[in-house]
This record gives C-alpha cells, structure tokens and sequence, in this order.
C-alpha cells in the first residue's frame, strides 16, 4: 500500500514496519517522538509541518499517486483536493466514538461530560471536521480518576492498532464499508478558551473535580484568591466544611484549603500560584493571609 501521511512520526514508522511505502511523511510537530528516526528513514519525503493549502502539495501528492492518504493527529484540516489525490481516498483517526465529541479537543470533554467511556474511530476524511463515514472504533472505560491527559494517553495504542488494521484491510484489497454518522449523536468539542478553564464555584462539587481533571496538568482550571490566580492541578471532596461559607468563599481547615461549591466543598490539594508550583502548605497559607487582613 502506498501512502501519503500526514501527522506523528510514530504512526508512519509503524506503517512502514508493516510493510507499506509511504510516499510522502507530513509531520504536525517538530518535537514529536520519532522525528529523528523517521528523518533517516524517509530523507526528502519528509516535510515538516507543510502548508496543506499550497496548490503545490496537492500537486507533489497527486504525482506520488498513493493508494491512501492517512492522518493521524495532524492537526488542520486537510483540504479535499489532497484526499482526492489519493486513489481510494484519505482515513484518519480520531480519539472519541463520533460522532460524539467532534473537534480538536475530545479528551477533555470525555473528562468533563462525566462520560463512563471513550475509545476511538477511524474514519473516511470529509470535507467537515470529523464527519465522514466510520469505518472501525474500539471502546475504552474510562477510570473516574483520570485526567484529560491520562485519557489521552491510554489511547494511543488503541488508535494505533485501529489504524493499522484499517490500513491493512486497504492493502488486503478488502471492502472497507463505511457507516454514515448519525448527525442527531453529534457533539462538538472545541478546544476551551481561558475563560471557559474558570472555575465555577457554583456548580456542584462533582462537576468541579470533572472540571479540574480534563484540564489537569494543562492548560489547568483556574480561580482567583486574594487576588493571586491559582491554578487547581488536583482536589478532592471535601470530608466537612463550614455550612456558613457562599460558593467560591475558602476557609483553612486542618492545612488545607476548603472551598465551598453550590452543593457541599473541595479540598485543594495541588497547584500553583501565579504560574509558580504551590504545595498544600502555600495554598492554605495564601487563603490564611487574606483572613487575617481581613
């Protein structure tokens, strides 16, 4: 199978390892793993993070004549004039069972939603982010402690191995039937602005910790105390707090910084202040000052 690629060098060296050519490796990061092994391998047929608008990529792929195009976690959309360069046409995996959370960020809505599982979908490229017909998925559980991050990782060898199989059933010369989504399934998952990282303090405690943990550790959900931003990496439930406290007021109880939500409290036990790394200890002593200003 010859294949025009485009995203991370690991999924292209896996490719190649199975036995198919690739025409053409389209690389999305420079710091990505592989990269330098996948430089010695491919030579000149590696780009590095090319303009997929420019007429003359589509011009270069098209005079390859791959079999496929193949995306994995390139991260624009690719024009149709490239895919269409491909004899049978482009797939690309995407880390969510679409077509629930379309977009550039479904880990973190997976964590968020409270969803009790995720996996992913190797799909046919269409002209819409994340729309075309679904050719295999793979489901995963998703542990109620993980982060975004966490997720995201345990599921890169389940995509990897979906999209070596769907690959290889291209190259086997099977019929790769597609299904059509279902457009009333559909979310979106974009990827949440700074505003949206806000911490709400009147939404109930469960929803708070979902929230810390799909932005834990980046971009991280923040609040502000005594006018310093802090950052929560990690919380926890609180086991009592002060019933008097409003959602959002913090208290120090036992060393530890106690914030009230709009149902019971959360105990903040990792983050930073002001960008800097702020133990438990620093957390408490930060809300400390403000009360005895106050």
């Amino acid at each position: 199978m010859r294949v025009a690629f485009f995203g991370l060098p690991l999924a292209a060296l896996l490719l190649h390892g199975d036995g198919h050519e690739i025409a053409l490796a389209a690389i999305s990061r420079a710091d990505a793993v592989g990269l330098r092994r996948a430089r010695r391998l491919f030579g000149s047929r590696l780009l590095l993070r090319p303009d997929v608008d420019r007429p003359e990529l589509a011009s270069r792929v098209e005079a390859l004549a791959p079999d496929l195009l193949v995306s994995w976690f390139w991260t624009t959309r690719l024009p149709m004039s490239l895919v269409r360069a491909a004899r049978l046409g482009g797939i690309g995996v995407h880390p969510s069972l679409l077509p629930r959370h379309r977009g550039p960020d479904p880990t973190y809505w997976a964590i968020a939603s409270g969803d009790a599982e995720s996996g992913v979908t190797a799909h046919r490229i269409a002209a819409e982010y994340d729309t075309g017909e679904i050719l295999e998925q793979e489901r995963l559980p998703i542990d109620p402690g993980w982060t975004a991050w966490q997720l995201a990782r345990a599921l890169d060898r389940p995509s990897l191995r979906v999209l070596r199989r769907t690959v290889g059933r291209f190259a086997r010369g099977e019929e790769v039937a597609g299904v059509a989504q279902d457009p009333a399934l559909a979310t979106q998952a974009p990827a949440p602005d700074d505003e949206a990282c806000a911490i709400c303090w009147s939404w109930p405690t469960e929803r708070v910790l979902r929230h810390v943990r799909a932005l834990a550790p980046a971009p991280g959900a923040w609040t502000e105390i005594e006018g310093a931003c802090v950052i929560v990496l990690r919380a926890a439930p609180a086991a009592s707090f002060p019933e008097a406290l409003a959602p959002g007021e913090a208290v120090v109880e036992g060393g530890v910084v106690l914030v009230r939500t709009g149902d019971t409290a959360v105990a903040l036990l990792e983050g930073e202040i002001d960008g800097e790394p702020a133990s438990v200890d620093e957390l408490a002593a930060l809300v400390a000052s403000g009360a005895s200003r106050g």
